[in-house]
């Protein structure tokens, strides 16, 4: 594996960062995952964009997307993949031992590992953590990512994928690293980006070709869902056939299945929509 670390690429055992960078000292980063196919990325136009908006909202200068660019390329060519994860982790590069950020610069890296294609469903767990979605990190993809860990862990422990999230007030949010649609009466629905959600790239782009629409739920809503997927950028969209002891049908429902059939004609016809 070659990655590329602040401006060159360099063999995975020499690919290092600073022990003082404000990416691991206090998680003060940012990073997108982008899905690339036999060496093209998608919705890469739509991953930088994010990444800018998350450097604006943490006050980190925003990166020279050039430069990203030129990363992914370099990355993708040197690690040919099937299917592949490609890892852009922007960072407030080397700082004092505290939350003051220093003077030297932010810090960019980008790796690519090779991945399996995920299965049609899944089992998904809810946690008892709640997501503050009117707190100073609401909405932004950072590496503050330490819940995310507790809450997989968890999912893991007992069978499942997936870990869901309520947020302060009791509406549904989002997962660990996905966003989640219900189907109720027929007609699809996802937490609006207000909920403290993250605004995931598969989610927008499933609500602009399935026409779901964007609703405050109630947590509870996963006990009574007809249908339930979860989108991200390595699930696509993925059926949910268990919540916690829940059971729901074993293949994808109807509005899941139509809704995966879109997705994937349309991303398969334009890899930057």
């Amino acid at each position: 594996m070659r990655i590329w670390v602040n401006g060159e690429l360099r063999a995975a055992d020499d690919a290092r960062v600073s022990v003082l960078d404000h990416g691991l000292t206090v998680g003060d980063g940012i990073f997108e995952t982008v899905r690339t196919t036999d060496g093209r990325p998608f919705a890469l136009t739509r991953h930088l964009d994010r990444l800018a908006r998350s450097a604006r909202g943490l006050g980190l200068p925003e990166p020279d997307r050039d430069e990203v660019r030129r990363a992914c390329a370099a990355v993708i060519e040197a690690n040919p993949a099937t299917l592949g994860r490609l890892r852009i982790t922007y960072t407030g590069g080397i700082s004092p031992l505290g939350s003051d950020r220093g003077n030297a610069g932010p810090g960019l890296v980008v790796a690519l590992g090779e991945v399996k294609r995920r299965p049609d469903s899944t089992a998904v767990i809810t946690v008892p953590w709640t997501r503050n979605e009117r707190g100073a990190l609401a909405g932004l993809k950072t590496t503050s990512y330490a819940e995310n860990v507790v809450a997989l862990a968890r999912a893991h422990e007992r069978g499942a994928t997936e870990a869901l999230f309520a947020n302060t007030v009791g509406q549904l949010c989002e997962g660990t690293g996905s966003n989640v649609f219900v189907v109720l009466d027929g007609q699809l629905h996802t937490p609006p980006v207000a909920s403290g959600c993250l605004a995931g790239i598969t989610r927008a782009l499933a609500v602009e070709w399935t026409g779901a629409q964007e609703t405050d739920l109630p947590f509870d809503v996963l006990e009574r869902a007809e249908e339930i997927f979860l989108t991200s950028t390595l699930r696509d969209i993925q059926s949910v056939h268990r919540v916690d002891g829940r059971e729901l049908p074993g293949g994808p429902g109807p509005v899941t299945a139509k809704a995966m059939r879109v997705f994937d004609e349309r991303a398969g016809d334009d890899l930057d929509p």
